[in-house]
């Protein structure tokens, strides 16, 4: 009897380039021109309720925005159309780890004349970078941790409306040993406000000439719990186009700042796969502690674990991540 295939799989036939239709599609339709015959007045006080709803909406996204900076999220890098240089120093340490430091970095710089919407990109390990998980929560299968296999060069163009949407296109060059291949992404993001939650969809394509075409979809839902906490839950779905088979990721996070120069991030992950059914492979518990060690650059972590990998038949597996990570962008 055949198996009936996973909703997940069925759901990734359809074309990947849709979500990243949508997100250009709407962006398009609120820059039109086009005004409507008679002008739509609304009452007063739908005015009075929407100032202070846009006021605390605006904040939220400046404290979820200041939280991806001081963590050095993918998404401050992704979306901030700023200059910005990410070095990292990671270790981990623990019962199957690969006991040894691992650096990688990645670069985004604005070329001159190009009204900030034109970078040159040097990244390491351009392939897995596709995916829109948080580096620094490392809360990957154990034995992923390890030294740069590739480097990558390329130009990118970026498009945005500040806390809205975001687009951006990038083609290079990935270099790994003396062999030289091509490769291009196109990431698109679309943001919508619903109340004190925020929704956040963005589709990644990409296609490699090592590993051919691709796509990696994600999905953010959050909110401000207080002045100094926020909540977050991110799924995940990436996979090739000559592949059944969809890596699938599920984060709950709560990112709480301590104070200017300190912050927790609490995490719990699943892990899973679609084929050849749909499984979990890893749950992962981490807490991460992060401290501003030096001027606005220089920042240290500490982050104990708790790995639940199937090929362990879910027996615990604490690890230690280590991580000393530099950070340069032109914010003010």
């Amino acid at each position: 009897m055949p198996i009936p295939e996973p909703t997940s799989a069925r759901f990734c036939k359809y074309p990947s380039g849709l979500l990243l239709g949508v997100a250009l599609f709407f962006p398009m339709q609120s820059t039109a021109t086009d005004q409507p015959d008679q002008p739509i007045h609304q009452p007063e006080y739908i005015d009075s309720i929407d100032a202070p709803r846009d006021y605390l909406s605006g904040k939220f996204v400046e404290f979820a925005g200041d939280i991806d900076r001081f963590f050095g999220d993918d998404r401050n890098y992704q979306e901030s159309n700023k200059s910005v240089l990410q070095m990292d120093i990671t270790r981990l340490v623990g019962r199957g780890a690969e006991r040894k430091f691992v650096l990688s970095g990645r670069a985004k710089l604005h070329l001159p004349a190009a009204e900030k919407r034109l970078h040159l990109m040097l990244e390491t390990n351009p392939d897995k970078n596709v995916t829109g998980e948080p580096a620094q929560t490392q809360s990957t299968p154990i034995n992923q941790v390890a030294a740069p296999e590739s480097y990558a060069a390329a130009a990118r163009y970026e498009n945005a409306v500040e806390q809205r949407w975001h687009f951006s296109a990038d083609a290079g060059l990935k270099f790994q040993g003396l062999a030289t291949s091509p490769f291009a992404r196109a990431r698109g993001s679309f943001a919508v406000p619903l109340d004190t939650w925020r929704l956040k969809a963005a589709e990644t394509l990409f296609w490699f000439n090592t590993t051919g075409q691709g796509t990696s979809t994600d999905l953010d839902l959050e909110r401000p719990v207080n002045e100094s906490m926020m909540f977050r839950a991110s799924s995940n779905a990436t996979g090739l186009r000559d592949s059944r088979n969809f890596d699938l990721r599920q984060d709950i996070s709560v990112y709480h700042t301590l104070d200017e120069r300190r912050a927790l991030l609490h995490q719990a992950s699943v892990i899973g796969v679609s084929q050849p059914q749909l499984q979990v492979t890893e749950y992962v518990l981490l807490l991460l502690y992060r401290y501003h060690l030096h001027r606005d650059w220089m920042f240290l972590e500490l982050s104990p674990q708790l790995h639940y990998p199937r090929a362990a038949n879910f027996r615990v597996t604490p690890l230690l991540g280590l991580r000393l990570e530099l950070l340069f962008d032109d914010s003010d």
